[in-house]
């Protein structure tokens, strides 16, 4: 995500990955730090795209999150309050949530605890098979959830949670793409596109269904509306 602006695509290959992305009661206030660290960064880094080692997955976390509080302080104001960590883990139950152990393959927004956790083998394995935007959209859909929790926006079904959540990280890498925070190469509107697909419910998953976040179709229509005509899309 760097070089120069391009047209949002259709979606395209579905791809063999799951991610359950909600926001979920309080959790503990100091939740375990695994081994593998991600914090914010006090700048984004200015590093050529193009590879895709542990060194740029960890650098891209630290981008995105610098930019996603960037974002949201500008929309929110002097209230706004960051997110107080941003924690990788490694193996199930290795952090918890309202003493729920959190499962590999997934990433979550905690109210309580006020952190956003995500299993780093699943999320850097995304990332060597769909890019780097995938990075800055998992990060600003975990942002959407904390934000949601913010302004207290609490949906009568989790798809619509979700839904939103999509279209606000259309949103925030829209309304970033447009400030030339964030530019955007050719390829990078087709990783946003495989990784939309590859986290969008199974065939036959009921729209009302607890933990539904939408098919891939919806949710890809929502963060292209997000990045279309940012928040006012979003009913944000």
């Amino acid at each position: 995500m760097r070089v120069r602006p391009a047209p949002l695509l259709a979606l395209l290959t579905v791809l063999p990955l799951l991610a359950g992305c909600m926001p979920v009661a309080p959790g503990p206030e100091s939740p375990p730090t695994p081994n593998r660290t991600a914090k914010t960064s006090p700048t984004p880094s200015t590093d050529p795209d193009g590879t895709d080692t542990p060194e740029e997955f960890a650098s891209d976390i630290r981008d995105s999150t610098f930019i996603a509080e960037q974002y949201w302080s500008g929309r929110l104001g002097s209230g706004f309050q960051p997110v107080r960590q941003v924690i990788p883990y490694e193996r199930d139950g290795e952090v918890e949530c309202a003493g729920q152990p959190l499962p590999r393959n997934n990433a979550v927004y905690c109210s309580a605890g006020d952190f956003i956790a995500y299993d780093v083998n699943w999320a850097f394995a995304a990332f060597q098979q769909i890019g780097d935007s995938f990075v800055f959209y998992l990060l600003g859909h975990e942002y959407a959830h904390a934000i949601q929790a913010r302004l207290g926006i609490r949906k009568e079904f989790t798809i619509q949670q979700e839904l939103q959540a999509d279209c606000m990280a259309g949103a925030f890498i829209g309304d970033k793409a447009r400030q030339g925070v964030l530019t955007m190469q050719d390829d990078d509107t087709q990783e946003l596109a495989d990784g939309l697909a590859a986290v969008g419910d199974d065939p036959g998953q009921p729209w009302f269904a607890p933990g539904a976040h939408g098919t891939p179709a919806q949710r890809f229509q929502s963060f292209a509306d997000g990045y279309q005509k940012s928040l006012d899309a979003c009913g944000v």
